[in-house]
C-alpha cells in the first residue's frame, strides 16, 4: 500500500518485558544442569565479569594476566578496555580453559541468538522465568551496589552508559 493503514501515532506503546539480575539460587541450578563444560564455564565467567555475551565468548587466553591477576578485554560495542581483578574463583574456572586462543571456541562460533536460544532452553527445563543471558549483567550490577562498589567504577565495569547499572 502507498499509504499506512495507521499512521505511526496510533499504533500501541511497544512495552519491554520487566528486566531483572539472575539470583546465586538460580545460577547454581543452570550451572548445576549444564553438563556442557563449555557452556558451563561461560555461565561460571558470566556472573563473575557481568560481561556482555557477546564480549564474554571472544575473550581469549591471551586477555589473562596471571601475574597481575587481571583479566581484560576490549568491548565489542564501544571499543573500549575494560579490565577486572580476578578473585580465586575465577582464576579457578580459567585454569579450565584453554591456555591460548579463544576460552570459548563453539560459543564464539555461534551467533548471540544461538546463544541466548540455549541459555532459555536451560531455563525452562529448570522453571526459571524472566532472564536472559543479559540478566548476568544486572546480577553483577545490583551486587556491586549491594557491596557499596561506587556507580563511577560500576559504569566503567560494565560501560558507561550500562542500563544494568542505572537499574540497580
Amino acid at each position: 500500500l502507498p499509504w499506512p493503514v495507521l499512521p505511526k501515532k496510533r499504533w500501541p506503546a511497544f512495552k519491554f518485558k520487566e528486566k531483572r539480575g539472575i539470583t546465586l539460587k538460580e545460577h547454581q541450578a543452570i550451572v548445576a544442569r549444564e553438563l556442557n563444560l563449555e557452556r558451563r564455564a561461560f555461565y561460571k565467567l558470566a556472573w563473575h565479569l557481568g560481561a556482555s555475551q557477546s564480549d564474554l565468548a571472544f575473550i581469549e587466553a591471551e586477555n589473562v594476566d596471571w601475574e597481575s591477576h587481571v583479566i581484560s578485554y576490549k568491548r565489542m560495542k564501544t571499543g573500549t578496555i575494560a579490565i577486572m581483578r580476578m578473585d580465586e574463583d575465577m582464576e579457578e574456572i580459567l585454569r579450565d580453559l584453554p591456555g591460548n586462543g579463544p576460552l570459548f571456541p563453539y560459543l564464539r562460533s555461534v551467533r548471540a541468538g544461538d546463544r541466548a536460544t540455549e541459555f532459555k532452553q536451560r531455563c525452562v527445563g529448570l522453571g526459571i522465568k524472566g532472564v536472559s543471558l543479559h540478566s548476568y549483567r544486572y546480577a553483577w550490577a545490583e551486587r556491586a551496589k549491594t557491596a557499596g562498589y561506587p556507580e563511577r567504577f560500576a559504569q566503567e565495569a560494565l560501560g558507561h552508559n550500562s542500563k544494568a547499572v542505572h537499574r540497580a
